[in-house]
């Protein structure tokens, strides 16, 4: 009896102690999880990030940094779709008169979209302000068909027209700009483009200083900032997905100057628009009054054999840190204030996309060309680039939970069944 006793006390406490401690640990271990999960879902790695200035009367870079490097186009890719159109007023196929059939596909695009039904018709005045302002993905579809006959058909005509612009390294796989992993561009290439459209198509290109036009019965605003807030600014287009970051195409004419600018991978619409400013500020001087160049087919021997385009490189955390290219923390709306797509694979839209649960999906590899040389303003970037203090912080806290054993929550009540069953049975001896 005495020894019975003096066993039911130790087990007693014993017992209450295992509870308190593994439950402890469960719970601690669970939330950790939480918190990782939570972590790979909204705070993700920053997206690559490139800029160039190019002088448009010279053709000459300016400024550029990883200008070559492949990128998401994202929206950008309207530019392009607009390229064609474009052409196909200049041919008198098109006028902007013309009644554009919406299909049963075109409607399904996600948003940004007008949401026009099957069957529906919109002229092409509307289309281009459409894809301008709103940078509607059902309109870009509506406009490929019209073409193409296809959106495949289309976008292979994209590409077609994109190597004999020069643009060497950018691939279509859609005319929206919605996201896909073969479908890749450079700063360069953008400014190019940007170079090509108003020089080509100069009556056209003023669509792109469109701030707003009214649509059966409503106001549809431009997504472009720095349309009438900054002078010189006469357009072009922006463009956002979660894996490409918040883009931006600028021309910008002052003084007998014009240059055009690209950004990509900006981490909010806020960080894009100030860095497109101070490249602006400080290059727009730097540009040619004379034009020494014009924009026109690339050369047979400047078109890319490399095959296949690659998907872009996420730059590795030592390497951003070192670039200084981690921006703001991430802004997860859109141009227009919907919550951003985290996926590459869905149907996410450009600009303003719905939301979405899923971790961003990345298919990348290493692009085979060496990216420039570092520039004076790619070492001056302002305080919305700055790279975080201690880039390891995240991980080094992540791996110190990593240890933990994670129990399930019924745990500490089975083995409180168990400590008691054991108590039973020293009592009984």
């Amino acid at each position: 009896m005495p020894y019975a006793s003096v066993c039911r006390v130790p087990l007693g406490r014993i017992a209450a102690i295992c509870v308190i401690v593994l439950t402890a640990i469960s719970l601690g271990a669970g939330d950790a999880d939480a918190r990782r999960k939570k972590k790979r879902i909204g705070h993700g790695k920053p997206p690559p990030f490139s800029h160039i200035v190019l002088d448009a009367k010279s053709g000459k870079a300016l400024e550029a940094f990883k200008a070559d490097e492949r990128r998401y186009p994202a929206s950008l890719t309207k530019v392009m779709t607009l390229y064609l159109l474009f052409e196909q007023i200049e041919a008198g196929k098109l006028k902007l008169s013309t009644p554009l059939k919406v299909s049963p596909y075109a409607a399904t695009r996600p948003p940004t979209k007008l949401g026009l039904k099957p069957g529906n018709t919109i002229r092409v005045d509307d289309a281009i302000k459409a894809l301008v302002t709103k940078s509607a993905n059902d309109i870009a579809v509506v406009v490929a068909e019209a073409i193409g006959g296809s959106e495949r058909e289309f976008a292979r005509m994209m590409t077609s027209k994109a190597r004999s612009l020069g643009m060497s390294r950018t691939a279509y796989a859609n005319a929206s700009g919605l996201p896909n992993p073969t479908q890749v561009t450079t700063a360069r290439d953008q400014a190019i483009l940007g170079r090509a459209i108003q020089w080509h198509f100069p009556r056209q290109y003023k669509y792109f200083a469109t701030n707003s036009f009214k649509f059966h019965g409503r106001e549809i605003r431009t997504h472009n900032r720095l349309l009438g807030r900054v002078k010189g600014v006469d357009g072009i287009k922006t463009g956002y997905t979660q894996a490409s970051g918040f883009n931006l195409v600028t021309s910008v004419r002052r003084d007998r100057r014009h240059i055009v600018a690209v950004v990509i991978g900006g981490r909010t619409g806020h960080s894009r628009d100030a860095f497109m400013r101070k490249l602006i500020r400080e290059y727009i001087d730097d540009a040619s009054r004379v034009r020494t160049a014009q924009p026109g087919p690339a050369a047979a021997g400047a078109i890319d054999a490399e095959g296949p385009p690659t998907p872009p490189v996420r730059p590795t955390a030592a390497a951003e840190a070192s670039a200084k290219l981690a921006a703001t923390p991430a802004d997860a709306r859109g141009e227009s204030g919907d919550v951003a797509v985290t996926t590459l694979s869905a149907d996410g839209g450009d600009d303003t996309l719905p939301a979405a649960a899923a971790a961003p999906v990345q298919t990348d590899v290493r692009p085979t060309q060496a990216s420039p040389p570092r520039s004076p303003v790619s070492a001056t970037l302002p305080a919305a680039h700055a790279a975080p203090a201690h880039p390891q912080a995240v991980r080094v806290a992540a791996v110190t939970t990593a240890g933990l054993p994670m129990f399930p929550a019924w745990f500490p009540y089975l083995l409180v069944v168990f400590v008691g069953c054991a108590g039973s049975v020293l009592s009984a001896l």
